[in-house]
């Protein structure tokens, strides 16, 4: 029988260098499509396994909205996470942590594409909190906006 991996947390990856750590019960929802298998070089570094995905939708509740000043620059202390979320579309990729140890885990690119010159924000990443619940509501997709999966917030 396969060993069975129990989903902790997951950790978001900002462009900047910035992370957000969610655990399981700050998540409402999360979606990952087609994740594959490559090997890739990234940034002059050695040849890797690298885990891009196809698309990726999450449902955060609002008390994931924390920071761990371990894992933020002190400008996004002041915006809270959700308000960093929002406010910058630069999230790059996630590490799903499996275990309290973090001796499993997969780390998952998102699909990007330059917004603007600088090269920081993805023009795939839309964001949004609700009105009604406070819950964030992030999609990175190419075809696929925020509004286009999450119309009712």
């Amino acid at each position: 029988m396969a060993e069975e991996h129990v989903f902790q947390q997951l950790v978001f990856h900002f462009r900047n260098g910035d992370e957000w750590t969610i655990s399981h019960k700050e998540l409402a929802d999360i979606w990952i499509s087609r994740v594959t298998t490559s090997y890739g070089r990234i940034n002059g570094g050695n040849i890797q396994e690298i885990h891009p995905c196809k698309s990726f939708k999450v449902e955060i509740l609002p008390e994931a909205d924390h920071v761990k000043s371990t894992d933020i620059n002190t400008g996004s202390l002041e915006l809270g996470m959700f308000g960093r979320a929002t406010k910058y579309q630069d999230i790059e990729k996630m590490d799903l942590i499996f275990d309290e140890e973090e001796t499993k885990q997969i780390q998952i690119y998102f699909p990007f594409k330059q917004k603007d010159p600088s090269g920081l924000d993805n023009a795939y990443q839309s964001s949004k909190v609700s009105q009604h619940n406070g819950h964030l509501y992030i999609v990175i997709d190419a075809e696929r906006t925020v509004d286009d999966d999450y119309p009712e917030i």
